[in-house]
């Protein structure tokens, strides 16, 4: 497989033109064949979420396509054969006091293992993003998905053969053996990054045995605090969207903060509303004193990724005992805060771990096709290469080009 990446996606310099031309051709051709054959997905995704029974709510909708996510698909391949190249782009340049001149200069990473569960529009997503950033990609997704992908996989294989490009660019395991991720984490020298995207169990799993490096994150546990200064009827409007637009996504709320000098106020209209939704509630004392139909939290809800229609609830004091509560129970994935004041909601995006921090905005935002990516491989919420969502610019490291005029060191 580096064999591929090294002579297809990392042509010559006078190739790159034509090569990323190839990758956009064919994202726009599998987009195409992914319209052209939605009856044929459908019909394997039935037959995924058939063979899948006891799934959680959240895990069913993860696996569910139908035709407008499949077309969703489609724009979204075509959304990034559309965007600049990110390969060969000057990161920065300067020159020394001797003369030399330095430039850094993008490249692709190479060889991509994404591995994931539920989710079978990721296998598009995926194989895009490397594509168009020059890397090949070998895609492993979990059992219960293991038909959808397939499909999937075939309309992105017309896509390759219609620019040209080798089948191998983008590979998807043929087997749902848990022996082939195993394989794929000790594949040093051969896979370049392995990036998972799943549950907290496949994540930890992959952290302790991957022997290549990882750009992972292991929870969404993200955070909605309401500030004093808030506009009440944005807060609403926010925490609905951000709660429940969809509950078994990684950036959905899964706390909400009220700040107590607007706690008694506004939090019976916050719970009413969610309500509504069909959320149900884990409220602190606090919270409970103000509403006190709420079911009561223990310690363990404030760090619990629900992915479902669960909302833990804290009142707090001010900004301050806010970021003390994200630090403690968080996963640094999301966090917002809805204010009038700008001031608080500096102090808050200053003070915050997180790899993403939102003002007066839904944390379900935090989405590579929101950001402009034109789709996502992942959320990176680790401190190296790359944080928050994980797009093309985020799947090239660098090299760099020394440009003398007969320099020596002395």
């Amino acid at each position: 497989m580096n064999a591929i990446a090294e002579a297809v996606l990392r042509p010559s310099s006078s190739d790159v033109a034509r090569q990323f031309d190839a990758a956009a051709r064919a994202a726009r051709a599998a987009a195409a064949a992914l319209r052209d054959r939605t009856a044929e997905i459908l019909a394997a995704n039935e037959a995924d979420v058939a063979g899948a029974p006891g799934l959680s709510a959240a895990y069913r909708d993860r696996l569910t396509l139908t035709p407008a996510r499949i077309d969703a698909m489609a724009r979204g391949l075509e959304e990034v054969a559309e965007l600049p190249d990110p390969v060969g782009r000057t990161l920065a340049e300067w020159t020394r006091p001797n003369g030399l001149r330095i430039r850094r200069v993008a490249q692709p990473i190479g060889v991509i293992g994404m591995i994931f569960e539920s989710r079978p529009n990721v296998t598009a997503d995926a194989a895009a993003l490397c594509l168009k950033s020059g890397n090949a990609v070998i895609l492993r997704g979990g059992s219960e998905s293991l038909r959808s992908a397939g499909a999937i996989h075939a309309c992105l294989a017309e896509g390759l053969r219609a620019a040209g490009l080798p089948d191998a660019a983008v590979q998807v395991a043929p087997t749902a053996d848990r022996a082939f991720v195993g394989a794929m984490l000790r594949a040093a020298g051969l896979v370049d990054l392995i990036i998972p995207r799943g549950g907290k169990g496949l994540v930890t799993r992959v952290l302790e045995e991957a022997r290549v490096p990882v750009l992972a994150h292991a929870e969404g546990l993200c955070h909605t605090y309401i500030h004093a200064a808030a506009d009440p009827a944005m807060a609403r409007s926010i925490l609905a969207n951000a709660k429940m637009r969809r509950t078994g996504i990684c950036g959905a709320t899964e706390t909400l903060l009220v700040d107590e000098a607007i706690a008694p106020s506004l939090l019976p209209l916050l719970v009413a509303d969610l309500r509504a939704l069909g959320c149900d509630f884990r409220a602190d004392a606090r919270a409970r004193a103000i509403c006190p139909d709420l079911p009561a939290a223990a310690e363990q809800d404030f760090a619990t990724e629900w992915l479902d229609a669960v909302l833990s609830v804290a009142v707090v004091d001010g900004v301050g005992a806010a970021l003390e509560h994200i630090r403690r129970h968080g996963s640094e994935h999301t966090e917002a805060i809805v204010t009038e004041d700008a001031a608080a909601a500096q102090e808050f995006l200053d003070g915050l771990a997180s790899a993403v921090g939102m003002w007066n905005a839904s944390t379900q935002f935090c989405d590579g096709g929101e950001f402009g990516f034109g789709a996502e491989i992942g959320i990176a919420t680790g401190r190296m290469h790359a944080r928050g969502p994980v797009g093309l610019e985020q799947l090239c490291t660098y090299r760099y080009q020394v440009f003398g005029t007969g320099q020596v060191r002395p």
